[in-house]
């Protein structure tokens, strides 16, 4: 699993999310989810999304092409 994007919105990790559901060959998992119990619930850690090393292009298209792909990381 390689790292698509990370973040602390909610709300874009509830679209990309989403976005990757629709595609049924695109698995991923959005990590850290539960790291609210050490911070204490401020959301101040961000969550990550990781997909298939060999979809993580695919993924990216997909992104892009629904006008998010500034949110992709670097490293992706």
């Amino acid at each position: 699993m390689k790292e698509l994007l990370r973040s602390n919105d909610p709300v874009l990790l509830s679209y990309v999310s989403a976005l990757l559901a629709e595609e049924k060959n695109i698995d991923f998992i959005v990590a850290d989810l539960n790291m609210s119990v050490l911070e204490g619930s401020i959301g101040a850690l961000p969550r990550r999304v990781l997909v298939e090393s060999d979809r993580l292009a695919h993924a990216r298209q997909i992104l892009s092409g629904a006008g998010i792909g500034h949110v992709i990381s670097d490293d992706a």
